[in-house]
This record gives structure tokens, sequence and C-alpha cells, in this order.
């Protein structure tokens, strides 16, 4: 059952999709049906959860189950990958590209290959003040106090040259 994402509790289990480019406005209304959809009829063997989901930055699909009644098993949370691989198919857009991070640059989503950090960090493009996007977030809580934070004061900070860490 989709209930608003405030009303879920901090442990609830969250998982963060970003996209390779920006979803226009058509494909936003597109994403959020499917997304309501399918969080009104998730289920785990049988039992309705209580899920929720947000866009955020035309880049970000956020889904989050509260696991204090009924926990998202295996088979459902294969569903909601399914369900993200039918948008990515229809709309030409990829939910999983782990290969690429979002930095927040005056208030634009940039995204950078992991493989280019390195020499970004070198050239002063990126420093270890840069606003970094942390994906790989488990639970609402862990989202709301440290998705989007410094490279600092996340894994990304060993990319930064040893002379300039903190």
């Amino acid at each position: 059952m989709l209930v608003p994402f405030e009303e879920l509790l901090p442990q609830s289990k969250l998982w963060v999709y970003q996209t390779n480019r920006v979803f226009t406005k058509a494909e936003k209304e597109i994403i959020e049906a499917a997304a309501n959809a399918f969080c009104e009829q998730w289920l785990a063997h049988g039992h309705p959860l209580k899920t929720s989901f947000k866009l955020l930055h035309d880049h970000f699909v956020v889904l989050a189950v509260d696991q204090s009644e009924s926990g998202a098993s295996g088979c459902s949370i294969d569903g909601s990958v399914r369900m993200l691989k039918e948008l990515q198919a229809a709309l030409g857009i990829d939910f999983f590209d782990r290969s690429t991070i979002a930095f927040l640059v005056d208030e634009k989503i940039m995204l950078y290959k992991v493989n280019e950090l390195r020499g970004l960090f070198a050239e002063g493009i990126l420093t270890g003040e840069s606003q970094a996007f942390n994906n790989a977030m488990s639970s609402k809580a862990d989202f709301e106090n440290t998705w989007l934070t410094s490279v600092n004061h996340n894994w990304l900070s060993k990319y930064i040259p040893k002379k300039e860490r903190v």
C-alpha cells in the first residue's frame, strides 16, 4: 500500500536508482505513474507492504518499504527491479549504471564516470568539499542524513589526492 514518504519509519528499507540522464517532464509522469501503481500493489508473500517512492532532481528514483509489519522478500524486490527494467526499455533511461557518480554542482546534477574521478580531483574540478550523492543507502534514516554529503565524508574520498585529504 502506498503511503506518503514522510510516514515511513526511519529504519524503512530503501533503494536509490540513479538515471544516466535527466528525465523529461513526460518521462517523469510515466515513471511516477508506474511507481505509484507498483507501490499500491507491492506484496511480499501475499501480504501488502507499506511502501513509498520519490522522484528527485529528475535523476533519481527512490523506493522504500516499511518492514516493521512485513518485510520485502527477494521476490518482491525482484518485482521492483522488473518494473524499473520495463521503464528502462520503454524510455531508454538506464537505472542500473553503477559506473557513474552524481554530484551537485551549482544546483545542477553532474554525472562523472568513476574512472574519471582521480583526474577530476587532480585538476581541481572536484574537491573534497564537492557534494556527491551516495546511492548505497539502505535505510530511510541514512538517506535523509547522508545521501548528499561532501566527498570528504563519504567513500569517494579515496579519489582525492593524498596531499589534499582532510
